[in-house]
């Protein structure tokens, strides 16, 4: 697999002059279709497997999904998708999110690079903080001063990813450096951005946000308006807002709801998305889910996509594995006229 990465991360010092068959501007954002615009969808390639995986982005490219975008759990999430786009050709194929902590940006660059280049520039670099409990009690490093520290990282990894020279001298990084690749163009970035600082610097400096368990109040009074003000200051495109929460087509609304809150019960535990899902006016992950009959999901979904969703993440789920299956049956059919 290293020899397969390297190969990719051609020779530094040439700027790119051969434009892949993809590009970030028609990934990016929604679509606007005869004054309506149209809500694309997601969804993670579930398996257990190296080979499962890429099996499920197989899946989800034939069941005619938007994008794959897998959480940063398990195996390496880029060097997944990677092989992956080996195996795919029209698939959005994005991170869902990658710690920054872990990886020095320079080091990054080079990474997300070389995996738009495989995928013909199909890429999107999802980017978040991770949480105090896994960086800084589990991993050891220091977890203070957050904002600031996705602030300067994104500074420093945006224009190397364009090939321009960065001379950065901050409080939490110091870099000098430049990464030039050939035949690889820079991908979007996006930010799991969920409060209004975090928001505002994703506006700025990245493409879009990438939520979780967010509801539409919050998304409608802080993430738009917040992201969304920043992004026009900077005279920036409108940022592309991906929000996710799971999703049931089931005839036990309760009962998965149940399952939902059991499911996801370590959220509760995690400020950031206490904050969120209170926020959204809801108690726990089980209030800000989707549950619902057929029409129901409809309706919701369409709510979302009315509010300024760009592109909505489907985490599926079901009280067995039978509703799970008809719960993504019925998005991938439904999907188009979103």
């Amino acid at each position: 697999m290293c020899q397969f990465l390297t190969s990719l991360v051609c020779r530094v010092g040439r700027r790119l002059t051969t434009p892949v068959r993809h590009t970030a501007s028609n990934l990016i954002s929604f679509r606007q279709i005869s004054g309506n615009f149209t809500m694309r969808v997601l969804a993670p390639p579930n398996a257990a497997t190296l080979a499962g995986k890429i099996e499920a982005v197989k899946q989800l490219e034939a069941d005619g999904f938007a994008g794959a975008f897998l959480p940063s759990m398990a195996h390496d999430a880029m060097t997944v998708l990677a092989l992956a786009a080996g195996e795919t050709s029209e698939i959005e194929l994005g991170t869902y999110v990658i710690p920054t902590y872990t990886r020095h940006p320079v080091a990054m660059a080079q990474q997300a690079l070389a995996v738009n280049a495989a995928a013909g520039g199909r890429f999107t670099l999802g980017l978040g903080l991770s949480h105090e409990v896994v960086i800084q009690d589990s991993w050891g490093l220091d977890f203070s001063n957050v904002v600031r520290h996705m602030r300067e990282y994104l500074e420093i990894l945006v224009p190397l990813m364009r090939g321009e020279v960065v001379h950065h001298q901050g409080e939490a990084f110091e870099v000098h450096s430049q990464v030039e690749l050939p035949d690889c163009e820079p991908p979007p970035v996006i930010v799991a951005a969920l409060g209004p600082q975090m928001l505002r610097v994703t506006g700025r400096l990245a493409d879009g946000t990438a939520l979780w368990l967010a509801g539409p109040k919050w998304i409608e009074e802080v993430v738009i308006p917040e992201m969304g003000g920043a992004a026009r200051e900077a005279g920036k495109p409108e940022p592309r807002v991906i929000a996710g929460v799971p999703i049931s087509v089931t005839a036990d609304p309760d009962g998965t709801r149940e399952r939902i809150s059991r499911a996801y019960e370590m959220y509760n535990t995690l400020p950031s998305y206490q904050r969120v899902i209170q926020g959204s006016g809801a108690d726990d992950p089980a209030g800000v889910s989707i549950v619902g009959s057929e029409e129901e999901i409809e309706r919701e979904l369409l709510r979302w996509r009315e509010i300024g969703v760009t592109d909505f993440y489907a985490a599926f789920e079901g009280v067995d594995a039978e509703e799970r299956q008809r719960t993504r049956e019925f998005i991938a059919a439904l999907a188009p006229s979103l």
